[in-house]
């Protein structure tokens, strides 16, 4: 390896000595997964001196994103290895308590953030955490991986356009290995090199030897030191191979014949082990003697591992680590009232929210300037600045992962879905990253997701509908969706206090009809439990949202009905008690609401009613929501298809049985 530098003869041998750990620990998990010690193993034999050369270069406060084969980023920002190990094994004192493996794991003491298994939305988070380092001025940088078969996804494009266009201090490393699993290459892109991309974004790209430390290490550290004195993104391609396959058990045998033997002449380790030996920095005597050190090192460590006992099952603990732990304490609302609509009570929570909370960051296509096509945000740059205050282009998974990025990194982050039809482009940050993050490895999810939802405004089957049940299946999601101005504003607040992630639901055709006396000052309302809006003895109508409207009107039409309505203002979590309350005390129940009729949150209300209350009721619980159908555009069939005109029938059917 001819490689001209000036490092220090001592800090040559402390690469050598981090590039030789991973090596030896990738030596001895191959032989402990054939022993049936471990279950899985993902190799990166043959590319740590990416992982090794990116890491050392990096301040130890720096956050690194790593993926699967980067065992290196864990080894060289010193990691116990009996721990490390113990999360190899699924043991209690690993980083995730059994629930994840290998290195799907995040540690704030290291700085690391664990990948999920779907390639690309680690880039995302990335550019959330970068955004902190930018808003803080503290001149850090961030790290994140990706391969060549990973930087295919939309993540890669939606997470280096968003950190172009907003300047971030975000180092991101293409780990060109050739292969995706066993799919070479030229099926996987066209462009010549990863670098060509930096052009379309506007971004600095350098390509460099992965199978070079030195040059690896130097690299990430000039660029480091740019990015401290103009911070911007910068793409880094590493050419490299991956010599054992995509994961052991599925081999290499589909690579042509000879193209294993080609690349193992470029092995990192060898090649530096031959460079330092040329120089004369260390001898072949000494390569043993640390080679043998090491291995002891990890075979004791694994050891230590493998004697911990298997882990524990506790449901309780399992159940309350869903969440990161959090009482709220409700703020009452005192002091003078004002009438206020609905859409005006949701942009009075923000403001009180942004005034309190000065980490709060907003983020969502056409805030800024515009307000948002609703006009919330409206005068919020004014008040707030820009960068609180931010335009983001149409790139919801890219931004659902930098308000997680940002969480991680201490801020808090609210991300307003357009319309909340268009989450469908983020779902996979929401339920696999913000849904199971702090069950995972204990992170907290710090973000409030805005979703502006509902239909009966003629805006057809891509702004209408209503998908609260797609994330009330989802653990590790807090669910919100007031139906009065009252409520916005109190559970908006308590959203933003929450440490948890929060899907706050927001009816469109409520924004401007709906006026109510608001308390002015600050306050807020209990997630989590359900509101009585009006008492009875006859028939309980468990609803939320615009059904909540809907009953009071139909309840309206008919004199004396001593019809109970409760409002769960909370979808998750759901307050039972409320609901088996006024069941219990009615005898019989309708549960109404929007969305689909098929799987609906109101599918799962009315099997809880019929598992816990059904000695107490004069008849089935009967379910009634919107047809089975994509919510049509045109007026009459949009009335048709909601269930609005059934339910006074569907009423006093059931108050005759």
């Amino acid at each position: 390896m001819n490689v001209e530098t000036s490092l220090s003869k001592e800090k040559q041998i402390a690469l050598y000595e981090s590039i030789l750990l991973p090596r030896i620990i990738e030596e001895k998990m191959l032989i402990y997964l054939r022993q049936g010690k471990i279950s899985k193993w993902f190799s990166g034999y043959g590319q740590e001196a990416i992982s090794v050369g990116c890491t050392m270069a990096m301040d130890k406060e720096e956050y690194i994103l790593p993926m699967h084969r980067n065992l290196g980023v864990f080894t060289s920002r010193g990691i116990d290895l009996t721990r490390l190990f113990c999360q190899f094994q699924g043991k209690e004192k690993g980083f995730t308590k059994g629930r994840d493996r290998s290195f799907h794991f995040g540690t704030q003491e290291h700085k690391i953030v664990g990948m999920i298994s779907h390639l690309g939305p680690q880039l995302g988070l990335a550019d959330g955490i970068a955004l902190g380092n930018l808003l803080s001025d503290n001149k850090k940088s961030t790290l994140v991986f990706t391969g060549d078969g990973g930087a295919s996804e939309g993540d890669f494009h939606e997470a280096l356009n968003v950190a172009a266009v907003w300047d971030l201090p975000v180092i991101f490393v293409v780990e060109n290995n050739q292969w995706g699993l066993s799919t070479p290459s030229n099926e996987q892109f066209r462009c010549k090199q990863f670098i060509d991309k930096g052009i379309g974004y506007g971004m600095e790209a350098v390509q460099v030897d992965g199978n070079n430390i030195i040059e690896v290490y130097e690299t990430i550290s000039k660029l480091r030191e740019e990015i401290k004195k103009n911070p911007k993104p910068i793409l880094v391609e590493c050419l490299t191979f991956r010599i054992r396959g995509h994961e052991e058990a599925s081999g290499t045998k589909y690579y042509p014949e000879g193209l294993v033997e080609e690349w193992s002449k470029k092995d990192p380790v060898e090649r530096y082990e031959d460079h330092l030996v040329d120089k004369k920095f260390i001898t072949i005597s000494e390569i043993e003697t640390l080679r043998k050190k090491l291995f002891n090192e990890v075979s004791d460590a694994f050891e230590q591992a493998n004697n911990e006992p298997a882990i524990p099952v506790n449901t309780e603990v399992e159940l309350a680590d869903m969440f990161f732990p959090y009482k709220q304490s409700v703020i009452e609302g005192s002091g003078p009232k004002k009438e206020i609509r609905f859409v005006d009570a949701i942009q009075d929570g923000l403001r009180k929210a942004m005034d309190k909370h000065d980490n709060l960051v907003l983020m969502g296509q056409d805030i800024a300037d515009y307000g948002g096509v609703f006009k919330i945000t409206e005068g919020f740059v004014e008040a707030y600045g820009k960068d609180r205050v931010r335009n983001t282009p149409l790139c919801e998974s890219a931004i659902v992962g930098s308000a997680l990025g940002l969480s991680i990194n201490g801020y808090k982050a609210m991300m307003e879905m357009q319309f909340s039809d268009f989450v469908t482009v983020g779902f996979n940050q929401i339920v696999n990253n913000l849904a199971k993050i702090h069950y995972r490895w204990g992170q907290k999810a710090d973000v409030v997701v805005r979703m502006p939802t509902g239909g009966g405004v003629a805006a057809g089957p891509f702004h209408s509908q209503s998908i609260e049940g797609w994330f009330f299946h989802t653990p590790g999601l807090k669910i919100v969706y007031p139906s009065s101005p009252e409520d916005a504003k109190g559970l908006l607040l308590a959203a933003f206090e929450d440490p948890n992630p929060v899907m706050f639901f927001e009816h469109k055709a409520l924004y401007r009809s709906l006026k109510e006396e608001v308390y002015e000052g600050y306050y807020t309302t209990e997630i989590g439990k359900a509101k009585t809006i009006q008492e009875g003895t006859t028939l309980s109508i468990i609803t939320y949202g615009m059904g909540v409207h809907w009953a009071k009107e139909i309840c309206d039409e008919l004199p004396n009905n001593a019809i109970e309505i409760i409002d769960l203002r909370t979808l998750a979590p759901l307050d039972e008690d409320a609901i088996y309350e006024s069941v219990r005390k009615t005898s019989k129940a309708l549960v109404l609401y929007e969305a689909n009729y098929t799987g609906g949150v109101g599918a799962e209300v009315a099997a809880l009613i019929n598992e816990h209350c059904f000695k107490s009721l004069d008849a089935p619980v009967k379910r009634l929501a919107s047809l089975d159908t994509p919510v049509p555009f045109a007026e009459v069939l949009e009335y048709n298809f909601m269930p609005k005109n059934k339910l006074k029938q569907a009423i006093l059917d059931l108050m005759e049985e």
